[in-house]
């Protein structure tokens, strides 16, 4: 295998690095490394995906038709790198990444030119109503119904662990249209303005003591929200075709670039911490389990590029992101865990919110504050976007035949 690049993607990576140097702020770094949860406040995100749109760059997966850079394989694989190496912000997935593709493929003429610019330029956040109350990872079991009324749906029923949903303009939502057949064959797509009367968004505070409005996750309740017919996307009653394929890319994403980043810090972070009369970093323990990590990353990132590979034949990522999802987010609550032995007593001290400014001094390094935090976030990682049993499964069965 040939793992050099060309002189004209070496060119490529040089104007990636200056325009991170250029666009990610030392405000946005500052923000950044205050935050329990990967997300910083939504000016800041807008701030950054407007920059990165400004290059044409905030959807790099999208075909060049709608509006894609039309990267390369190696490019792409680049952009991600370089991206993760920098630590740079998160773009708010919901809308590039995730409904974007299911109108792109499901959707009418009108819905791509009335959608898609918005999304591409970051003129409006989206969010996911996929999750309810006692219907998680069983998503087939969700009960918000939809009921057609003439020219529009009556929506009622209520979502959960809805990321940045206090942020959102749009949610795209699986509702139950119909209750015959199987559970999935009643399910319909549907796109919903936040701003319709008998939204109500609720935040959920969790032990990371993020207040709102910088709070990850929230509560939608739906009471009565008309819905125009025209929102419906693909077929009624056909929306669990959506749901998978629009789950290919949240599932779908390449993760070794931040594993390495995220691994390195650890050990910046350990070369830092007294033992005895030594480092932390030089305790023979430590540095077994930091190349043990290490490799595993490496392996996963050779993985990726086969996969990934794929893509620029046209092809999509298949079952094969069930994969990528349980090892990337297995390798990332590992290497969190790391973190935290590696802190030691610091990890204790609870501060309430990193993303507000504050006076009093800290207690241990400066980054002590997110650790604990950032650790017990992760443990929902193996979670959402489907639970890694679950990924087994589908992957028993549409890779191994079993």
């Amino acid at each position: 295998m040939d793992l050099s690049f060309s002189q004209e993607d070496e060119a490529f990576r040089t104007d990636v690095r200056k325009f991170i140097e250029e666009s990610y702020t030392p405000e946005l770094r500052a923000r950044h490394a205050r935050s329990k949860h990967g997300y910083i406040d939504k000016a800041g995100h807008v701030q950054w995906q407007k920059a990165l749109a400004s290059r044409g760059w905030l959807a790099p997966n999208w075909p060049k038709e709608y509006g894609g850079p039309g990267f390369t394989a190696s490019q792409k694989y680049i952009f991600d790198v370089e991206m993760g190496r920098a630590g740079v912000p998160h773009t708010i997935p919901f809308g590039p990444t995730m409904v974007a593709p299911v109108i792109m493929k499901f959707g009418t003429p009108e819905q791509k030119k009335r959608f898609l610019p918005d999304i591409l330029n970051t003129n409006v956040l989206w969010c996911q109503g996929y999750s309810e109350p006692g219907s998680g990872s069983d998503l087939a079991s969700l009960q918000t119904k939809a009921e057609r009324k003439d020219d529009h749906y009556l929506v009622n029923g209520s979502k959960i662990w809805t990321s940045v949903a206090q942020w959102a303009d749009w949610i795209f939502c699986l509702v139950r249209t119909s209750k015959e057949g199987k559970p999935q064959e009643g399910i319909s797509f549907l796109l919903i303005d936040m701003k319709t009367p008998g939204i109500k968004v609720e935040p959920l505070v969790l032990l990371d003591g993020t207040p709102a409005p910088h709070q990850e996750v929230n509560q939608v309740f739906f009471t009565d929200v008309k819905v125009p017919l025209e929102n419906l996307v693909g077929e009624e009653n056909k929306g669990w075709t959506c749901a998978k394929y629009l789950l290919e890319f949240e599932r779908g994403n390449p993760y070794s670039a931040g594993l390495y980043r995220a691994l390195n810090k650890v050990r910046a972070h350990a070369a830092e911490t007294k033992t005895g009369d030594s480092t932390l970093d030089k305790d023979p323990d430590f540095r077994a389990r930091a190349a043990d990590l290490e490799s595993q990353i490496t392996a996963m990132e050779y993985t990726e590029l086969r996969i990934f590979s794929a893509l620029s034949t046209g092809g999509n990522v298949g079952p094969e992101s069930s994969l990528l999802k349980c090892r990337g987010t297995e390798l990332q609550q590992a290497i969190s865990q790391l973190a935290v032995e590696a802190l030691g007593d610091y990890v204790f001290p609870f501060v309430e919110d990193g993303m507000i400014e504050t006076n009093e001094p800290p207690v241990g390094p400066g980054y002590a504050m997110t650790v604990a935090p950032y650790y017990f976030s992760l443990r929902k990682a193996s979670i959402y976007a489907g639970s890694n049993e679950v990924q087994r499964n589908i992957m028993a069965k549409a890779v191994l035949g079993l």
